[in-house]
Formats: C-alpha cells, sequence, structure tokens
C-alpha cells in the first residue's frame, strides 16, 4: 500500500512518464466510449427485455412469475461468463496487447446480440429459443466480460496522470449513451399494442446493435497500442503469465477491486433491472406498465453523462477513495427512503428517486472508479487484474441481483424492503472496502508493481 501523501502524489502527477500523444487520446476515448455504448445498449436492452416480454416469448409454459424468474437467470447466465471472459481476454490483453483485445470483444459481444433479434420463440420452436437465448447470453458474457477493463486500461494508459480520472471517466460517458439508446427504444416501444411488442418489434432493438459494431470497429482499427505496453515490449518485460503473476502478487487488491464494485454495480442493476420488472409485474405497482419504468432510465441516464465524469474529475482533486466513500455511504443512506417513496406509486416521485440513485449515487461510486481500477495494478497484469476485478464483482451484485431480488420478491409478496434492503448491504460492502483502499492519484502507470 502506498504511503505517499495524496499532495505529493498530486505533484508528482504533474511529471508524466508516459508521453501524452493528443490524436491517440482523442481516438482511445472515442473508441472506449463507443464499446462502453453499445455494451450497455445490450446490457440494457436484454436487461429491459427480461423484465418486459422474454418471460412470455420464450418461458411461457412457466407462468408469469416462474417466467419472470427464468428469464433473469438467463440475464444472470451472462454475467457468469463475464469473468471467464475477463480470464480469456485479459491474458490477451498483458500478453499480446491491449488493441487486439478491444477488436475482439465488441465482435463477439455485437454478434451475440443481433443473433438474439433472430430467434424463434416458445410458440415457434419450443424450448429451443430458450436454449439459443442462453448460449447466446453466454457469448454476449464472454466479450463483455473484458470489454470495460479494456476501455478503462486503454484510456488510463494514454492519459495525462493529472487529469487520470477525468478522461478515463469520458468513456463510460459511453454507458449513458447505451442506456439512453436502450431504455429509449424500450419506451418508444411501451407505446405500441402488445401483439405488435411481442410479435416482431422486440426483435429491432437486438438486429440495430449492428450499426454500433460497424461504427466500433472502424474507430478501434485506427487504434495504436498504448505507450505502457509499447514500453514493456521495447524492455522485453511483458509476461508469459499474467494471471499467475497477479495471483501471486495482487490477491488483495482484486479482493478491493471486487468489493468497490458491490454497491456500484449492484445498485446500477437493482435500479435499471430489478426495480423496472418489479414495478411492471403482477401485482406491482404499475402492474403491467412497460412505460414508466424505462423512462425513468432514460432521465437517469441523462443526468449520469454528466455526473460520471464531474465525479472522476473531483478524484483527481480530492482523491479517488474520499469521492468513492462518500458515495458509497450515500447509497447506503439512500436505500431505504428511496424505495420507500417509490411504493407511494406516484410516478414523478419513481423518476425522482431513479435519477438520485443512479445519477449521484451509482455515478458517485463509477467515477472515481473508471481511473481507480487500472491504477491499482502493475503493468504486466493491469488489463486482467482490472478484468477479474470488475467481472468477478459482476457476478455476485450485478448478476444474480435480479434473479435473487426476484425470487426475494416473489418470498416476500413483492415487499418493497427486498429491495431497499439489498441496495443497502451493497452499498454497505463498497463503503467498508474503501478502508481496505490505497489511494492512487498521481501513480505512474509504468510501474510493475501494485499499489
Amino acid at each position: 500500500m502506498t504511503t505517499q501523501p495524496l499532495k505529493a502524489q498530486a505533484a508528482a502527477a504533474d511529471n508524466d512518464t508516459i508521453p501524452v500523444d493528443p490524436e491517440q487520446l482523442r481516438r482511445a476515448t472515442l473508441a472506449s466510449s463507443v464499446g462502453s455504448a453499445l455494451e450497455y445498449y445490450d446490457f440494457y436492452i436484454y436487461g429491459l427485455a427480461s423484465a418486459l416480454i422474454f418471460s412470455p416469448l420464450f418461458f411461457s409454459p412457466l407462468g408469469p412469475t416462474g417466467g419472470l424468474i427464468a428469464s433473469f437467470a438467463t440475464y444472470g447466465v451472462g454475467f457468469a461468463a463475464r469473468p471467464f471472459g475477463g480470464l480469456i481476454f485479459g491474458y490477451i490483453g498483458d500478453r499480446f496487447g491491449r488493441k487486439q483485445v478491444l477488436l475482439l470483444t465488441i465482435g463477439l459481444m455485437g454478434t451475440a446480440s443481433f443473433c438474439i433479434g433472430l430467434l424463434p420463440t416458445h410458440a415457434q420452436a419450443g424450448m429451443l429459443g430458450a436454449v439459443l437465448l442462453v448460449i447466446l447470453r453466454i457469448i454476449q458474457g464472454l466479450g463483455a466480460g473484458a470489454e470495460q477493463a479494456g476501455a478503462t486500461t486503454l484510456i488510463s494508459e494514454v492519459a495525462p496522470r493529472r487529469r487520470r480520472g477525468f478522461f478515463a471517466a469520458l468513456p463510460f460517458v459511453g454507458i449513458q449513451v447505451g442506456t439512453l439508446l436502450g431504455a429509449g427504444t424500450f419506451a418508444l416501444m411501451g407505446l405500441a399494442h402488445p401483439e405488435v411488442l411481442t410479435g416482431w418489434l422486440w426483435r429491432v432493438p437486438f438486429l440495430a446493435s449492428a450499426i454500433l459494431i460497424a461504427i466500433a470497429i472502424y474507430i478501434r482499427l485506427k487504434l495504436k497500442e498504448t505507450p505502457v505496453f509499447q514500453e514493456l515490449e521495447k524492455h522485453k518485460d511483458v509476461t508469459r503469465n499474467p494471471l499467475g503473476v497477479l495471483w501471486r502478487t495482487s490477491r488483495k487488491n482484486v479482493l478491493i477491486g471486487i468489493g468497490l464494485r458491490m454497491g456500484e454495480n449492484g445498485n446500477s442493476t437493482i435500479y435499471s433491472t430489478l426495480l423496472v420488472g418489479f414495478m411492471a409485474a403482477k401485482g406491482g405497482i404499475f402492474e403491467g406498465d412497460k412505460f414508466i419504468g424505462p423512462v425513468g432510465l432514460l432521465i437517469a441516464a441523462g443526468f449520469s453523462a454528466i455526473m460520471v465524469v464531474a465525479f472522476g474529475a473531483l478524484s483527481d482533486r480530492v482523491g479517488r477513495v474520499k469521492v468513492y466513500r462518500y458515495g458509497a455511504l450515500f447509497q447506503l443512506l439512500f436505500a431505504f427512503p428511496a424505495f420507500y417513496l417509490i411504493s407511494l406509486g406516484n410516478v414523478t416521485l419513481v423518476w425522482i428517486v431513479m435519477t438520485v440513485g443512479i445519477a449521484l449515487g451509482v455515478q458517485s461510486m463509477l467515477g472515481p472508479q473508471c481511473a481507480l481500477l487500472p491504477e491499482l495494478f502493475g503493468s504486466t497484469h493491469r488489463f486482467t487484474g482490472v478484468a477479474m476485478s470488475r467481472e468477478i464483482s459482476a457476478v455476485f451484485a450485478g448478476g444474480i441481483a435480479p434473479f435473487v431480488g426476484a425470487l426475494l420478491l416473489g418470498l416476500t409478496h413483492q415487499s418493497w424492503m427486498v429491495l431497499a434492503g439489498y441496495s443497502l448491504v451493497l452499498a454497505g460492502i463498497s463503503f467498508a472496502a474503501t478502508f481496505a483502499t490505497p489511494e492512487t492519484v498521481g501513480r505512474d502507470l509504468m510501474l510493475t508493481e501494485d499499489a
């Protein structure tokens, strides 16, 4: 753990050992942003489809509750695949370069999403459609398992040290763009007649992902390798076994990364998927309404695009850990008031709560996290370290949240207190993790040892 005072680290950031290429920085930001947009477009259209329409399309024999649980289980399968994708592509990224991975992951994610739009439903082919849905979700998860790790590693390694928090957060505006596209699409689709929606219209968002794939691949083909990896190659410091190095030297920092992500990723999923399904489900606050949840996400995404960068920039000034800690504390304290207000059934209140929870609660952790995770790990195993931290936590935070939440809601007759308690526990884990996290502002990313 570093013992260098925060002010000394910030001052040291003025002496960059990594040369900053403005053109490469611009391209890296754009390439990462488009990839993030595609990942979260996929994330939201699949999550919203799981909450709103996959149950009758693929799992109709199981009934409304059983179908919703099965639908959320397929959502979780994608998260279960993500650590394996992080492991495979993390190795490739640390062994052969960051750029190669970003091309592979975007291809896998995009192809899987496009093919989901071609699947036969239960009415057309029985359980075959559900089986193929699970397979494609696994492929989608493998690609997503290294996409964000690649984006954060790439942009952190090309950004100037003293503004790394700001630049590392910029690609995550792509997350909000993807959210806007995904939630906006479903908000518009909610206006359609139910028979049209479940007949053919549900396929359109998945097929439309082909546009983002083409744009992302075109931009990423023009990228250069990061200066950090170029230096590793130049001095023959590229490790042949990044996972082995990670296991020997970085287990503590991986655990810290997992803990930090629980409140951010878990609450993001609770608000964006579980809450939407909870409100629209049979017996829910807005039973059968497929419009209110997506519109709330749309509003929240607009504010989040600004707030994630603001919190990233703030972490450059006051420290990553301090911003993260107070963000987790806010989410923790907000949990019960938030879901109580939602339970009152006032649409305006629901949208306000969703916006505050996502734009302030989640983004106050995600903003500093963008630079913090890459800064935790040494250059020889950074990609693998970030990928493992992000994707193991994604299984236990975001992946199982809809499934476990739907199960608990069923057992408690749709009690809002389940969601509040779940949100509080996840935020509490991240809050506790900040006390074991080293401050990393101004860290030299050429260093091979961990923070």
